[in-house]
């Protein structure tokens, strides 16, 4: 039985909230604690006779502890099924070159890969011309509130971005937005989102998005249509009699890819490809995702 006295303070429940979550996926943990933060402040706020300590140690009693609420979404968390299947529900896991095929990971990975394109030059181009246009603007009055809609809209954008990022990735990221207090006024907002590290970070992600994106991209396409080209050449090649492989560096080569035993083993390396390409993407999208948890998960 746990016999802990009740947090008296708001930080002090959402600290040990944190503790009891811990080993928990940082994206879990983000929306565990913005819920609790939201619920607890407007039980304090629907209170205003009685103090913080007070308020907490009824709202212990039917709310739950830290410990008890980090239960609830563990427990929550490992109820909800997905196109991924998580860690401790494949206790079969096949490690071969080959099983590859049937992983979802893997093709999630790949449209990410090919989407990374068109999402990291919208998110480079919204970041520097809006954020230029906040920092201009701020020697006006009107700069003040712009500068505080482009910090908002940098979170949006993080949240959308998580939301793909989990979708395709499987990675968790958070589900919920942060929120703010509907008392600070505007130049506190502005004020507490310049001194979060993880506007920052939700920036720099934001920014490098672009030269990843065009990494991500050229590797899928050319990863795709290399070796379907080579399987479709090959089997057209055997069809009609006349191969269009070309490798003019290396004329035996040259002729072997003229033959059908050369177009046989040209088939076979397309779809040797094709599976290596398969484990790349699920490379990229495994480092991409430590990457976006890094940047835009707030704790």
């Amino acid at each position: 039985m746990n016999t802990a006295p009740p947090p008296e303070t708001v930080r002090a429940y959402l600290e040990a909230l944190q503790r009891a979550l811990k080993g928990a996926s940082p994206g879990l943990i983000s929306d565990a604690l913005t819920d609790a933060e939201d619920h607890l402040r407007s039980e304090i706020a629907s209170s205003p006779e009685r103090s913080e300590a007070e308020v907490l140690a009824s709202i212990v009693e039917t709310y739950g502890t830290p410990a008890e609420i980090a239960e609830e979404y563990k427990s929550m968390e490992a109820t909800i099924s997905g196109p991924f299947p998580k860690s401790d529900q494949t206790p079969e896991r096949r490690n071969g070159f080959f099983s590859v095929i049937s992983d979802p990971r893997a093709y999630g990975a790949l449209m990410y890969m090919l989407l990374s394109l068109v999402t990291g030059i919208f998110y480079f181009t919204w970041t520097v011309a809006f954020g230029a246009i906040s920092v201009a603007f701020l020697i006006f009055i009107v700069g003040i509130p712009l500068m505080l809609l482009f910090l908002g809209s940098v979170r949006v954008l993080s949240h959308v971005e998580g939301r793909i990022v989990e979708g395709l990735l499987g990675v968790r990221m958070p589900r919920r937005l942060p929120t703010t207090s509907t008392d600070e006024t505007i130049l506190t907002r502005i004020k507490d989102a310049l001194i979060d590290i993880r506007t920052w970070s939700s920036m720099l992600y934001l920014l490098l998005m672009l030269p990843l994106g065009i990494v991500y991209f050229v590797c899928a396409v050319v990863g795709i249509t290399l070796p379907v080209a080579l399987i479709g050449g090959s089997f057209y090649g055997l069809i009609s009699g006349h191969s269009h492989i070309q490798i003019g560096d290396a004329p035996w080569l040259d002729h072997l890819f003229h033959t059908a035993p050369g177009l046989v083993l040209a088939i076979a390396i397309g779809v040797m490809l094709l599976f290596l390409i398969l484990h790349v993407a699920k490379g990229i999208g495994w480092l991409h995702g430590r990457i976006a948890e890094l940047l835009l998960v707030r704790l």
